[in-house]
């Protein structure tokens, strides 16, 4: 599902969400605004670092049916980012406890297994009430909420249009590929 992001605020009465500037002196998207702590190292890492790129959020976990998507999810962003795709990935344990461990054990577990090099934030909620702040706009702007692990969310470059694909939805389908590719040009 589509949704113009600024006639959603707009709508929503978040009009006063505005912009944020970065270090660059360029406004940050207001759905773009919010930090987390890298998984690697826990510094906090702003999304705003992002704007002006297409991104595809991932809520992930390491003990799912679907954790081999991880490796699908690699070759997009290695053959997609020189052209402004970034995937970010969230792991969570929100469905069947599927992601237990600490983040040291996320963090080697995706690097050993997969060759993960895209990046990842520290684990977080991503389903309902407690889901941090980032996957209740996404949810709201999309009348999608993560079902499961990898469930996933395409934003265009400037933040304006956010997509829903459901778990099922592998990072080579060609729907989401079609989709990437017309927010690349």
């Amino acid at each position: 599902m589509i949704l113009n992001l600024k006639r959603w605020l707009g709508i929503a009465g978040f009009l006063s969400l505005g912009v944020v500037p970065t270090a660059a002196g360029a406004a940050c998207p207001a759905l773009l605004n919010h930090s987390f702590p890298g998984l690697q190292d826990g510094k906090a890492q702003s999304l705003c670092q992002y704007q002006g790129k297409v991104i595809l959020v991932v809520n992930t976990a390491s003990f799912c049916g679907f954790t081999s998507q991880y490796e699908g999810l690699e070759k997009l962003y290695a053959n997609l980012k020189g052209k402004g795709l970034v995937v970010v990935g969230f792991p969570a344990n929100d469905f069947g406890e599927q992601e237990p461990g600490s983040s040291k054990e996320i963090a080697d577990f995706c690097r050993l297994t997969y060759g993960v090099e895209f990046p990842m934030m520290g684990k977080t909620v991503v389903k309902g009430k407690d889901a941090n702040p980032f996957y209740q706009q996404l949810a709201q702007i999309t009348g999608s909420s993560p079902k499961w692990n990898f469930h996933k969310y395409l934003i265009n470059r400037d933040a304006s249009q956010v997509l829903a694909f459901g778990s099922s939805t592998t990072p080579d389908d060609q729907a989401l590929l079609k989709k990437i590719d017309e927010f690349l040009k």
